[in-house]
């Protein structure tokens, strides 16, 4: 059996699976800096030498230390970031109670989608994407929590919400080009650092200048970023001595206003009018006269594109339309929790609550009552949107939030 004195670990890998064989060749060398050695699992003896039989053996990756330990699959792959300082943070999280859970079954997922026939493994695009797709996902949150203590919570809130959105455009890009996308470095730059989208494909793809965007736009643009920059230092100061919390609210409405609608819009224009498929991430989200239309086609398109890939598509063979829609409800309010309950220091549950009432209001619309009343068109279907959405919304933003973090941060920027 190979691991010669100089190497530190062995990791033994299918040698007959495609995707197999590509990630053991893209880590090679950062394996090899550090002692590590990669073998295949055909060997001769490397059934007995893990006392694994041999229709088994192929199931997982192996990790062997000089000591004689062994790891396997999900375990094997975090023993292996212990020792990669970019890649320390996923080990880091592995350690939290309950963490490994959620790797293993991951690692799993991955395994059970290896379609092998004659000796070499199909492996879809989705799979072509781990580990180098999701690594900063799982990374960057991690790193944010790890200096939460050396900034103020709206700082926090800021460095967590660009952590898992720098984590999400990487993974979109990803997908994109081991799906074929263009590669333009300008085009790509541009996504990665100048588009809040999160379409990728679209975005890379190719130019069109037919249809540009009317004058009309760009003013409707550039009024709700005014709108935005008013409700922030001129409604929201204001407001401070009457209603501290109420001049917290303020502030965030106009904030969304100057960034969603307005600054995020306007990119949308200059990058369409160059030709790049940039749509703007809210669409009219008022004309909405239903929940599932506020959520999927209006609101923050750029989420719903990324949840529909990486969440609602992957589950619905196995949960089924229904059992998918509240997942990508649920994993959207735990994101909401990473942004604000843990930067607020309380309010834990509240977001998931909100966002799984809003799943449940998507399943209510779909009922045969539902259907019946008139849910889902309509001004009925318009104002049971604005009631369920808007109602709640509390949840999504407690006071503790808003005393902890957004008042704070209006203080730094001269709101208040």
């Amino acid at each position: 059996m190979p691991n010669t004195d100089r190497s530190f670990a062995s990791v033994f890998y299918d040698a007959d699976c495609r995707f197999c064989v590509n990630t053991a060749r893209r880590f090679e060398r950062v394996l090899a800096r550090r002692r590590i050695e990669l073998v295949p699992l055909q060997v001769p003896g490397a059934s007995a030498e893990f006392g694994i039989p041999d229709d088994q053996l192929l199931a997982e990756m192996r990790l062997r230390l000089r000591d004689g330990r062994v790891f396997g699959g999900a375990a094997a792959f975090v023993e292996i970031a212990r020792h990669i300082w970019w890649a320390w943070p996923l080990w880091a999280l592995s350690r939290l109670p309950g963490a490994m859970r959620p790797m293993h079954a991951t690692y799993r997922w991955i395994a059970r989608r290896r379609s092998c026939a004659n000796g070499v493994c199909k492996v879809d695009a989705g799979l072509g994407l781990w580990p180098l797709g999701f690594l900063p996902l799982l990374i960057l949150p991690v790193a944010a929590l790890l200096v939460r203590s050396w900034m103020p919570r709206w700082g926090f809130m800021w460095a967590m919400a660009f952590a898992l959105y720098a984590g999400c455009k990487w993974l979109t890009y990803r997908e994109a080009r081991v799906r074929g996308a263009a590669s333009d470095r300008a085009r790509v730059l541009g996504y990665l650092l100048a588009w809040p989208g999160m379409d990728a494909t679209a975005f890379l793809g190719r130019t069109d200048r037919s249809a540009g965007p009317h004058t009309s736009e760009w003013i409707a643009a550039a009024l709700k970023t005014l709108l935005g920059a008013t409700l922030i230092w001129v409604v929201a100061r204001t407001a401070v001595p009457v209603n501290p919390l109420l001049a917290g609210w303020i502030g965030m409405v106009g904030l969304i206003f100057v960034l969603h609608f307005g600054t995020f819009h306007l990119l949308s224009l200059g990058w369409r009018t160059i030709g790049v498929n940039a749509m703007p991430v809210m669409q009219n989200p008022l004309r909405s006269s239903s929940l599932a239309e506020f959520w999927g086609r209006r609101w923050n398109t750029a989420f719903h594109e990324l949840a529909t890939r990486f969440t609602f598509r992957p589950l619905q063979p196995t949960v089924g339309r229904a059992g998918a829609t509240l997942l990508v409800f649920l994993v959207s309010g735990l994101i909401h929790e990473l942004v604000i309950s843990i930067p607020a220091h309380g309010g834990y549950g509240l977001p998931t609550g909100y966002f799984v009432l809003q799943g449940l209001g998507v399943a209510g619309e779909r009922t045969r009552l539902g259907r019946r009343i008139g849910l889902g068109r309509g001004w009925p279907g318009w104002l049971f949107t604005v009631v369920v959405a808007a109602a709640p919304a509390f949840w999504l933003f407690p006071p503790l939030f808003v005393r902890n973090v957004i008042l704070p941060m209006l203080a730094f920027i001269g709101a208040t």
